[in-house]
């Protein structure tokens, strides 16, 4: 056997439906589209969603709350996840995510008080709870709200 003598079991190849070449192929005529109707015509499909004038699931439907255009997307993490830092370590929006704290930025973070933290820090950040600022500065860092 070599390799220009391989070829695909029977079966595994099909071919492919040639319609509208006639009536002795069996797809000639209406080319398997049936008599008539909207789906036998030329671009004469339904677009997604359309129940044929029937009122749409969609507006069906009951629609609730409301999506507020101006809301801002704030991270929030928390102290104990600043363990990944040294002492005299700079925490800001760039190196949380350069140490995979935060998977992206948003409009800003947020600080929280949960957990400890033992190595003093210099935490630039957007908003910090009044917790998360005491333990900091109890350890000897600094926080500055940009």
């Amino acid at each position: 056997m070599r390799l220009d003598e391989l070829k695909p079991p029977f079966g595994a190849k099909k071919k492919k439906k040639r319609v509208g070449r006639g009536i002795g192929s069996g797809h000639g005529g209406t080319s398997c589209r049936g008599s008539k109707g909207q789906n036998a015509r030329s671009g004469g499909k339904v677009k997604p969603g359309f129940e044929g004038g029937q009122m749409p699931l969609t507006r069906r439907l009951p629609k609730r709350g409301f999506a507020n255009p101006f809301r801002k997307n704030i991270i929030a993490i928390n102290i104990e996840q600043l363990e990944k830092y040294d002492r005299g370590d700079v925490v800001d929006e760039g190196s949380l995510l350069e140490k995979g704290i935060i998977k992206k930025t948003g409009d800003g973070v947020k600080l929280l008080g949960k957990g400890e933290i033992k190595v003093p820090l210099t935490v630039r950040v957007q908003k910090v709870t009044k917790s998360a600022r005491e333990k900091i500065e109890a350890t000897g860092g600094t926080v500055e709200v940009i």
